[in-house]
């Protein structure tokens, strides 16, 4: 197939012959027009020919270098010339490699918002499928939360504001056009920035939700166990309440500094959402939900309305679980509680 040339972009780019194969049509490819479309040789040299020192992330679906770009031309830079990026190798495995290369493609080419991660560019050369995306300095949420390593020092502001962001991400998924279900929500594709903004990654296994009179998508369970909503994995049933009940699991995530999926007592591993929900329903238990590394520095009173946000997106039935847009307003109404508090504290100093 042709490869780009320098400085080339998507839509000068003649569309590869196998396209067909991932049954898509033409229109759709030319969407991504306004991204860059990089050599391979560009990628291999911003990375330092993929240096293991580079290596920031490993995945199912591919490893994430960190690199440099220059600012004028995108060419490759070294550290003290350019600006940081992330290029992740998709690992092809048949069809889906190119399927998980080609739903990130599409959907982040058309979507801008700041709880969202900016796609900058791709690779398609030969066998090489890459994506290029703005380098993430916080590392991410899973980072902070789960690596017993870690120095973070994510206070309960810093948790809401995190836990907001996500929300807002998603509620324009979910309602910015055609509802875009995202599908692997969870605190590992949840990356932060300095300032401890969140944004949305990995869009690699997301589609399109039921419009109209539908009610739902069927499709095979794919994701993260620990994250499915009870309808998906059952009956393979998809609506954006399935991206809900996930976010509720990382909100858990959030307020416990637990995985998704914990080991029990007698060792065997079960889910946190099923361990945590007789807590979070009774004040006097929930204190053993708290992550520990937030002492006393958290009011069971703002627990208590943060558990009630989780247990909401955590119920049972579809239905009865609120839509983003709703638990956006109640995780804002959390924040600027939390605001009111802390200058009052400040104002008594």
């Amino acid at each position: 197939m042709g490869k780009c040339k320098k400085g080339e972009r998507h839509g000068d780019m003649p569309i590869p012959k196998d396209w067909n194969v991932l049954k898509i049509e033409k229109g759709i490819v030319l969407e991504a027009c306004k991204l860059k479309c990089f050599t391979y040789d560009v990628l291999k040299n911003a990375t330092q020919k993929f240096n293991c020192q580079n290596l920031i992330g490993r995945g199912g679906f591919g490893d994430v270098y960190k690199g440099y770009l220059t600012y004028s031309t995108m060419d490759a830079a070294r550290s003290n010339e350019g600006f940081p990026i992330a290029v992740k190798i998709i690992r092809r495995q048949g069809a889906q490699g190119d399927e998980t290369w080609l739903n990130e493609v599409t959907y982040l080419s058309k979507i801008n918002h700041s709880n969202v991660v900016k796609l900058i560019g791709f690779c398609y050369e030969d066998e090489h499928r890459m994506l290029v995306f703005e380098y993430m300095t916080g590392g991410s949420l899973a980072d902070h939360l789960l690596e017993e390593e870690s120095d973070s020092k994510l206070n309960w502001t810093r948790r809401i504001k995190i836990a907001v962001g996500i929300a807002r991400g998603l509620d324009y998924l979910h309602t910015y056009g055609r509802p875009l279900i995202h599908r692997d929500i969870k605190s590992s594709n949840v990356l932060l920035d300095d300032n401890f903004n969140a944004k949305i990654s990995d869009f690699g296994l997301a589609r399109y939700g039921p419009e109209g009179s539908l009610t739902h998508v069927s499709t095979r369970v794919v994701g993260t166990r620990g994250y499915f909503a009870p309808e998906y994995i059952t009956r393979g049933h998809l609506t954006p309440k399935a991206d809900v009940y996930s976010f509720g699991v990382v909100l858990l995530e959030i307020l416990s500094g637990y995985d998704a999926v914990r080991k029990h007592s007698e060792g065997a591993m079960g889910d946190l959402a099923q361990w945590a929900k007789p807590f979070l329903r009774n004040k006097v238990e929930l204190p053993y939900v708290i992550d520990k590394s937030l002492g006393n520095n958290v009011s069971i009173k703002a627990v208590s309305e943060f558990s009630e946000i989780v247990l909401s997106c955590l119920c049972c039935s579809p239905k009865k679980r609120p839509t983003m847009a709703e638990v956006v307003v109640s995780l804002e109404k959390l924040e600027q509680n939390l605001e009111h508090h802390n200058q009052r504290l400040h104002g008594s100093i």
